[in-house]
């Protein structure tokens, strides 16, 4: 009989710290070993809260970041639970950023191998292998897309664990966000499973007592949700709809 996975009664967040081993990147060269915020010689990433929110523009390494942290603790960068294949990567032309793992170290208070990496433009692949392997827990293709990724949260995320979340929000109607948003309360309240996300919503960022990090060219920074470029530009839309609109298009015309 296989053994069944123990739990731990210490609060979270488990992983506690990410840092770069010495001289692993001195002969690494290009994506993803390039990233601005990985050259600072004494990089090091801290986790303190339950919830993590990864916030940033494109192109700043917000996912890059998160590929990384999940293949480092053992998941495959197109997603899924411990040990799931769910893309053939043999012939793959793009590059993840789960090479990181390669150069970076983790140090965990306790070391949690359950958990999740839900990678939004990969969730079908992941949902197909589940249909495949008979899972007792899979049928989200006979859902909508939004109704399907609520539903996974709802099911996978109340067990103890860590979990990956690459933008979650790029199905789900602002109602629907409000539903994941409860989901990530109950975890940041609870502490008994920790949660590492990027995103580029504003409902989400907002989780009262997440810690959000901000990636930039210039590096990795803590930051209130309320000073972020998306939540700004969310909030100039909401005061005056019409006006932000005409600009937006003066801006277009004028580039």
């Amino acid at each position: 009989m296989a053994s069944r996975k123990k739990g731990t009664s210490l609060p979270s967040p488990f992983l506690q710290c990410i840092s770069v081993m010495d001289g692993m990147l001195e002969e690494r060269s290009g994506y993803p070993f390039d990233m601005p915020w990985l050259q600072a010689p004494d990089f090091e990433l801290r986790f303190t809260t339950p919830v993590t929110v990864v916030v940033g523009e494109n192109g700043t390494g917000k996912s890059t970041l998160i590929e990384a942290i999940a293949a480092l603790s053992g998941y495959d960068e197109a997603g899924g639970g411990k040990g799931y294949r769910t893309v053939d990567h043999s012939n793959a032309i793009d590059v993840s950023g789960a090479g990181l793992a390669d150069v970076l170290r983790a140090a965990w208070l306790p070391k949690i191998t359950s958990g999740w990496f839900f990678k939004a433009e990969t969730f079908f692949s992941v949902a197909r292998y589940l249909d495949e392997v008979e899972s007792p827990m899979a049928d989200y293709l006979s859902w909508s897309h939004g109704e399907g990724f609520v539903r996974f949260f709802e099911e996978r995320m109340r067990r103890q664990g860590i979990y990956f979340m690459d933008e979650p929000e790029s199905a789900l109607s602002p109602k629907r966000q409000l539903e994941l948003l409860r989901i990530l309360d109950r975890i940041q309240k609870a502490a008994t499973s920790q949660v590492i996300m990027a995103t580029h919503s504003p409902i989400l960022m907002a989780l009262p007592g997440a810690r959000v990090l901000e990636t930039t060219r210039q590096g990795i920074f803590e930051i209130d949700y309320r000073d972020t470029e998306h939540f700004r530009l969310y909030q100039s839309f909401t005061v005056d709809p019409e006006d932000f609109i005409l600009e937006a298009l003066r801006t277009d015309e004028g580039s």
